[in-house]
């Protein structure tokens, strides 16, 4: 018998359809799976039923970020049965800001092949776009949610880009974009570079690079145009 494997499976980063996500070859091989994890049960069986897939016949677990560690272990049963899967995110690539790293993980001390599958990453595709230091970056996740926590946090990472000419990468909730940009244009300097990437690979994307002086007086409509659109920003000093 072959080795079971994990396959990570990339989703779309908004209403793409499949072809826009996975190169026909992987799509094949998805159809093969009869088991999954996901972080959403009703946007991942759409998504595998718009890949070819019957739902019907597809076993589930459910990987976010209300399962507790003693269930991770459950969630590979279907490896130690000798049965390849998939791993879905909510959108993206599986365990890159996503809880899916664990399973991972888990999957390596078990012995189990793990194979990424290509797809999109919001972050790698905004880093692209930016015209800022592809060679050298880190990416921070999610500020805090605290304005005085996150504006000194804010100040650590341009110091740490000054100090390093490395790209600090991070992202917020959709509904925290507007409060969370006018803080960076609140708390960096104005020669610094800041990059907003907005609903990356939809029809009305939004990707601009201008320094924090140039940004005020131009900013984005976070209220009504993009307003809760999934954003990275990405900050070089």
């Amino acid at each position: 018998m072959n080795t079971p494997v994990l396959y990570l499976i990339p989703s779309p980063l908004g209403d793409t359809p499949p072809s826009g996500v996975l190169p026909s070859d992987h799509i094949e091989m998805v159809r093969t799976l009869q088991y999954f994890v996901v972080e959403e049960l009703r946007t991942a069986r759409r998504y595998l039923s718009a890949l070819g897939l019957d739902v019907r016949l597809l076993e589930f677990g459910v990987l976010n970020e209300h399962t507790s560690p003693g269930e991770l272990n459950g969630l590979l049963e279907p490896l130690r049965k000798g049965h390849s899967m998939g791993m879905l995110s909510e959108a993206g690539l599986p365990a890159v800001a996503d809880p899916g790293a664990d399973l991972v993980a888990l999957a390596h001390r078990g012995g189990f092949p793990v194979v990424p599958l290509a797809g999109p990453s919001s972050l790698m595709l905004a880093l692209m776009a930016s015209g800022l230091n592809g060679q050298k970056f880190a990416f921070q996740g999610y500020l805090p949610v605290k304005p005085e926590l996150r504006d000194k946090r804010i100040r650590v990472l341009e110091k740490q880009s000054a100090l390093e000419q490395q790209t600090q990468i991070f992202i917020e909730t959709p509904y925290r974009n507007e409060s969370l940009f006018l803080a960076l244009l609140a708390c960096c300097s104005a020669s610094s570079r800041l990059t907003v990437a907005i609903n990356l690979t939809m029809p009305d994307a939004f990707i601009c690079t201008r320094t924090i002086g140039e940004w005020k007086g131009m900013e984005p409509d976070f209220s009504t145009v993009y307003k809760k659109k999934p954003c990275v920003f990405l900050l070089l000093a």
